[in-house]
């Protein structure tokens, strides 16, 4: 096939090498000029394609996809089909559907897995979109696929590629999360004197075995101590709207909640919250506290001991 990629970056770069690679005529546009970009403009990427044209979208999610797939609106023609494989939010694809959909253009969303990895290994692909859309491009999903059985699914309707993918990275913040806190324990153990040597161990045979602790065995390799590494992870926002679609269907997601909160703490070099636990600790216990001058003991020579139940009044 010929297709037509916009966004060349990290993933978009890969992914147009990788349809190469697989025989099909690819013509890359990125607005950098430093990107080895094939042509200058979206007017030119749509002009060197052959009719009925396919255009691939992946850049940035939110306004830059939604701008992109404006102006591609005005280029393309009735026949020609765009497809958003970036992060974009499942509920933008209805209304990009709409768009196009006015114009006789056909719309895909499709959600992609796979991250730097993917030019050799393949990427996994959620797509949503209409049947007959869909079956047209499936050459390009076959190419970008991993090789074998799975890694691909029609998952439904517009819209069902990038909610497919949303729970995706969902549930991939609850097994980080965990891979995280079971490294922080088994470093806090006294007994314990290996801890990346356990991490290889559980790469095989075990019911936790995955790819991402593949992944954390090769960081430990390379740091043990993750040394390097400061401890500070932000979201795409892929999780809240997880989050967020788990309370319009009220589906309890206490795991997925909770690392995506862990998140947010790890941004947060001193917590406002946890001021306050540390302040109350100190008035109904005694507890120590580190202020700006240092530690100081609740107590005789510190200063506010801490009040009593009896000593706290009602104030009008």
């Amino acid at each position: 096939m010929e297709i037509g990629f916009v966004g060349l970056g990290r993933m978009g770069g890969n992914m147009a090498e990788r349809l190469r690679r697989g025989g099909h005529t690819v013509y890359g546009f990125d607005r950098s000029q430093s990107a080895p970009r094939d042509v200058s403009s979206l007017e030119e990427l749509v002009r060197k394609l052959a009719k009925p044209r396919v255009g691939w979208v992946m850049v940035p999610s939110g306004e830059p996809t939604r701008e992109t797939i404006r102006a591609l609106g005005e280029l393309l023609e009735p026949g020609d089909i765009v497809v958003d494989g970036g992060n974009s939010r499942y509920t933008d694809d209805p209304v990009h559907a709409e768009l196009l959909g006015a114009k006789g253009i056909g719309y895909i969303d499709a959600g992609v897995s796979g991250g730097v990895w993917g030019l050799e290994n393949g990427y996994a692909l959620m797509v949503g979109g209409d049947p007959e859309h869909v079956a047209r491009v499936k050459p390009v999903f076959d190419t970008l696929k991993p090789a074998g059985p799975g890694g691909y699914v029609h998952a439904g309707a517009v819209g069902a590629g990038h909610f497919a993918k949303m729970v995706h990275n969902g549930i991939e913040y609850g097994i980080m999360q965990a891979y995280g806190e079971g490294y922080e324990l088994l470093r806090a153990a006294d007994t314990v004197t290996n801890v990346p040597e356990i991490f290889r161990s559980w790469t095989q045979g075990t019911v936790i075995r995955s790819w991402l602790l593949d992944l954390l065995v090769r960081a430990l390799d390379a740091d043990p101590d993750l040394a390097t590494v400061r401890g500070r992870a932000e979201d795409s926002g892929e999780g809240r709207w997880t989050l967020q679609a788990a309370i319009e269907h009220a589906v309890p997601m206490p795991v997925i909640a909770a690392a995506l909160f862990a998140r947010f703490a790890s941004r947060q070099d001193d917590s406002p919250a946890m001021k306050v636990v540390a302040a109350l600790r100190k008035q109904f216990g005694g507890h120590a506290i580190t202020s700006a001058a240092g530690s100081f003991e609740a107590g005789a020579d510190a200063p506010d001991a801490g009040v009593s139940p009896a000593d706290v009044r009602p104030r009008g």
